[in-house]
């Protein structure tokens, strides 16, 4: 796993304060964590037990973090490019668990479906409803959808 580190701050989201967006790099600290997932189906289970396992390190229960990383990684894997990787960072202060996944951008043709269509509406409000503010970051290698999750 690789650390996170958060170049660009993003103001005037839900919550009303700046939040700081990923770019990978060598790991830090263990407060930042990236992971890259394979562009499949089977992704989702596994940003989920790989973020399980973080949380465990963390001393983290929220199975809200847990649902987010499988709404976003599910997102990526049906509507998104390759490559794919599962960011997570816990703020230093506050009870906090910022979500990221980055993905290739979007695609013409979308990807094998994880989820039914009828499935496929509830994602947005998952996020919308467990996470205190989310967001989308286009950027030259692709996007990162986000979320901050109190946990």
């Amino acid at each position: 796993m690789y650390a996170t580190e958060y170049n660009t701050i993003i103001t005037g989201q839900t919550g009303g304060e700046g939040v700081r967006v990923p770019a990978p790099r060598p790991p830090v600290d263990s407060n930042d964590v990236t992971e890259a997932l394979d562009h499949r189906p089977q992704a989702v289970r596994t940003a989920r037990h790989a973020a399980q396992a973080v949380l465990d390190e963390w001393q983290v229960a929220s199975d809200a973090v847990l649902l987010v990383v499988s709404e976003l990684v599910t997102n990526a894997v049906e509507h998104a490019a390759p490559p794919l990787a599962l960011h997570l960072h816990r703020e230093r202060t506050g009870s906090r668990v910022w979500v990221g996944v980055t993905d290739g951008g979007p695609v013409e043709t979308e990807g094998t479906r994880t989820t039914s269509r009828a499935d496929d509406e509830h994602g947005p409000t998952i996020v919308d409803t467990l996470a205190e503010t989310h967001g989308t970051r286009t950027h030259p290698s692709g996007t990162t959808h986000w979320a901050r999750i109190a946990a």
